[in-house]
């Protein structure tokens, strides 16, 4: 996986911080932290909506039945995200993936 550029990394950040504010203490806000697909799959996504745990998922994974969003960010990934994270996502049982596509990117 290649670093991410400051723009991108700008806007994690700042939807993280609206996210929070809009539902922390109902919902965790997860931080391109992994998600468990199967056995032998995880996603990583650049932000997630989890159900609320007590643990924050101390002792496992958040699995696509704790995800209630994912967000992606892309820079140059807007055509791999929608060909193959978003459907990903969906076959996982994820119901809801946004592509937020950076101001001056393809």
């Amino acid at each position: 996986m290649s670093s991410l550029g400051s723009s991108h990394a700008a806007c994690v950040k700042a939807l993280s911080l609206l996210l929070n504010k809009l539902f922390g203490g109902v919902l965790l806000v997860s931080t391109q932290d992994p998600i468990r697909l199967d056995d032998f799959s995880e996603l990583q996504p650049d932000l997630a909506l989890l159900r609320w745990r007590d643990d924050f998922y101390r002792h496992a994974h958040s699995s696509p039945a704790d995800v209630l969003l994912v967000i992606e960010v892309a820079d140059t990934t807007v055509d791999s995200d929608r060909r193959i994270r978003i459907p990903l996502n969906a076959k996982a049982g994820i119901k809801e993936t946004w592509l937020v596509n950076l101001p001056g990117e393809r």
